[in-house]
């Protein structure tokens, strides 16, 4: 096996550790977050029913005007606001937070702490 191939069954197995100690149990929505090298997107999802209810990313047409020229932690922080903002929209308040792979650090923290910051309780 490739070395590339062992660090991508490496990064699935942590993401799969991380979202089954979230969803064992859980009957609140979750809010999975993924980066890219260049973007972030998050949405809350509703496990039960298997139906995504909110998403934001720093692709979206009404988002990216705003996110020129600013820098990537500062976008993940309006993400954040924007994620809430919808989820308010759509009746949720408390999620559970997924960050999947990635360190809670960085534009994963600032994510977190914006969407909480929106209104969010996880």
């Amino acid at each position: 096996m490739s070395i590339q191939a062992l660090k991508k069954v490496r990064r699935r197995r942590k993401a799969l550790r991380v979202r089954n100690r979230v969803r064992v149990g859980n009957v609140r929505p979750r809010l999975s977050v993924f980066r890219s090298l260049t973007n972030i997107y998050c949405q809350v999802i509703d496990d039960v029913s298997g139906r995504t209810l909110a998403s934001a990313s720093s692709r979206d047409k009404a988002l990216r005007s705003t996110l020129s020229g600013v820098r990537k932690t500062d976008v993940a922080t309006r993400i954040g606001a924007a994620i809430a903002e919808r989820a308010k929209a759509a009746g949720v308040t408390q999620v559970v937070f997924d960050r999947g792979p990635y360190k809670y650090h960085g534009r994963v923290k600032a994510l977190a702490e914006a969407a909480r910051a929106g209104g969010l309780s996880f």
